[in-house]
């Protein structure tokens, strides 16, 4: 019987076929992308959304000349890329081909077009497509990975914030659509109709995102669509002074790009209460301040986010007066493509006040005593159930905890404390035991991973200074 996790591993074992074109993994996922949408869109029933002579069958029938076939899917991608309308014109917005040899598009049309697709439902294909990224994040060659976070981790976020039906839920960094996907899942199982299908109007109203780059958006819009997920999902920066308008937001949940803001000098938007070039530090602004009054937030950020003074304290000080971060979570390494990069989950509520919303902050250490996960030690849902049972019910962190003192992994600490450490969350109790043991020396590439994170930071604090430094110099003038 043929699985979702079968024609996962068929579709990545295509991808053997174009090593003779030179495509990488990446490439490769993009150039699926095209093609499943098209099959996909025979399978759905949907093939209405697209132009006459560009569906799959256009595609198959023209199999027995490969120049041929080829020559037409080349006219196929401008058409739709042209004439489409909707999500078909979004998709095959700027389309380019990686393929260079009729006779490795005649072989993945083949392919594809022999796989037992029937033996899966509406629901398996958006798996089958999830299985497919998720294949590709694992090929650190491609650099995937980057935006790609642990579905794992992504399904004890989604667990504890507990999504609601119309609540407007924001991702300013989408990547391929991962936690909208696990959102949407839980949101149907938590209601007796399902949210998807494309008449849903109130789903588009839902779930708003935003992805700066174009592969990635095209990549999140496959994903959405497969999933019914429908609309909402656009192209652009939102840090950007003039890029897009983001709506006021009843839960945010990302997993923000990692580095310095870099390019031509665009500037930051205005309503960032401290200007900063730290990419992090300005999400976290941009989190913060688009939640309503009584909205939750669950971020992916990396340690320097909790210690980087100057801005960085000031940021946080802003932070703890205007929410409530009552929860902080300290992931282990190596779950993420960039090895060396530590990370944590912070969960706050906007507070109904400007001041002194934070009371107590409570941080669970996944961290310390943690195997190094891989392939060989894959993260599983597993890991966080006993973070999930601390963490409890309530997400505002009125829970009943308690804290289980230098031997445990779960602490609080009064906002007061805090304060005194001049807002540094960087809090650590436990003897990590394996990081004192000669047999684990760590990776050179993690510790030079994490060499030029914080050189980044320190280069974007520079950048800060001279920008202050001329601003004067050019007020003198």
């Amino acid at each position: 019987m043929t699985t979702v996790q079968d024609i996962v591993a068929k579709l990545w074992s295509l991808c053997d076929v174009l090593r003779d074109d030179g495509i990488t993994f990446h490439q490769y996922v993009n150039e699926l992308s095209y093609l499943l949408f098209l099959k996909m869109a025979e399978e759905t029933k949907t093939e209405r959304l697209l132009l006459k002579s560009c569906r799959w069958r256009d595609l198959v029938q023209r199999s027995h000349d490969p120049n041929e076939q080829y020559r037409h899917y080349l006219h196929m991608l401008d058409d739709l890329g042209t004439r489409g309308r909707g999500r078909v014109k979004q998709i095959f917005a700027n389309p380019t081909t990686f393929l260079h040899h009729p006779e490795n598009l005649n072989t993945l049309v083949s392919q594809i077009d022999s796989i037992e697709w029937h033996a899966v439902n509406r629901e398996g294909l958006g798996d089958i497509y999830e299985g497919v990224l998720q294949k590709n994040a694992n090929e650190k060659k491609s650099g995937a990975g980057q935006y790609f976070t642990p579905r794992p981790l992504i399904e004890c976020i989604i667990n504890l914030v507990k999504p609601q039906p119309g609540e407007t839920i924001l991702d300013p960094a989408v990547g391929t659509c991962g936690f909208f996907i696990l959102a949407n899942a839980y949101l149907k199982n938590q209601t007796a109709a399902p949210l998807g299908g494309s008449s849903d109007t109130a789903e588009k109203k839902q779930f708003f995102g935003v992805e700066l780059v174009r592969d990635t958006h095209r990549l999140a819009l496959m994903n959405a669509m497969l999933h019914s997920i429908e609309g909402g999902i656009v192209l652009g920066d939102s840090l950007a002074e003039d890029g897009v308008a983001l709506p006021k937001a009843d839960l945010i949940i990302t997993n923000p790009p990692f580095g310095s803001k870099k390019g031509a000098g665009r500037s930051m938007r205005s309503e960032l209460p401290f200007p900063t070039s730290n990419k992090q530090l300005a999400f976290l602004q941009l989190i913060y301040c688009g939640l309503k009054p009584g909205g939750r937030a669950a971020v992916v950020l990396p340690d320097n986010v909790l210690f980087e003074e100057g801005t960085g304290a000031k940021i946080r000080a802003d932070l703890l007066d205007k929410c409530n971060l009552h929860t902080l979570l300290r992931l282990p390494t190596g779950i993420f493509y960039a090895q060396g990069v530590k990370t944590n989950v912070l969960f706050f509520t906007r507070g109904t006040k400007q001041t002194g919303n934070t009371k107590r902050i409570w941080i669970y250490d996944l961290r310390a005593n943690m195997p190094s996960f891989g392939k060989q030690t894959p993260l599983t849902h597993e890991h966080f159930a006993e973070f999930e049972k601390c963490f409890g019910k309530r997400f505002d962190g009125t829970s009943k905890r308690k804290d289980q003192g230098e031997s445990g992994r779960f602490r609080s600490f009064n906002a007061s404390e805090i304060a005194q450490r001049n807002y540094r969350l960087d809090i650590t109790w436990m003897k990590d035991e394996s990081l004192e043991s000669s047999d684990e020396l760590r990776d050179p590439l993690e510790l030079a991973n994490e060499v030029v994170g914080e050189l980044e930071t320190i280069i974007g604090d520079l950048r800060e200074i001279v920008s202050l430094i001329e601003e004067e110099e050019g007020g003198k003038a």
